[in-house]
């Protein structure tokens, strides 16, 4: 399984910072999705030309089964990953953000600003994550199995058949 994971941030892409957003996101993906795969990482700015062209050029071109950004979900004018990202999905998958949404806001009530988005770009799955390596971890967790069954049927399999494999 080929995974991109894309960090947009000003600072880092500048390297005024560590990327520590980037990195809780393949940690995650190896242990809590105990998936096996190779990821394609980059660091780009907020700027939405940047961060279309490498989510296009990962599912179109380099065979990516899910691309996990994170950063750029929020309010601020230089917020602007859902905008690089909706026009690229052929499937909206709303409820994504609505979970992480929703399980957040008890304990951060701010998290209702969240502007994160999922969706199907072909055969490729595209979620947009907070920036915080925190939050991360807990919307991963809550998206586990759904990320699973949206890659299981991309990849042509039935999830719920339990037939024995012949």
């Amino acid at each position: 399984m080929r995974v991109g994971r894309l960090t947009v941030s000003d600072r880092a892409s500048a390297g005024l910072y560590e990327d520590r957003s980037g990195p809780e996101i393949e940690r995650i993906v190896r242990q809590s999705l105990q998936l096996t795969c190779e990821f394609l990482t980059a660091v780009v700015p907020d700027d939405v030309d940047r961060i279309r062209t490498r989510i296009q050029t990962w599912a179109d071109q380099d065979g990516c089964d899910l691309i996990l950004t994170t950063g750029g979900t929020g309010i601020t004018p230089r917020d602007v990953t859902p905008e690089a990202t909706r026009p690229l999905l052929e499937k909206e998958l709303p409820g994504f953000g609505e979970a992480m949404r929703l399980h957040s806001l008890p304990r951060v009530p701010t998290a209702i600003l969240s502007r994160a988005t999922a969706g199907i770009r072909g055969r490729c799955l595209i979620i947009n994550l907070p920036g915080k390596p925190s939050a991360i971890a807990e919307c991963l967790d809550i998206l586990r199995m759904a990320i699973l069954e949206a890659l299981a049927h991309l990849r042509g399999l039935d999830p719920h058949d339990t037939r024995p494999a012949t």
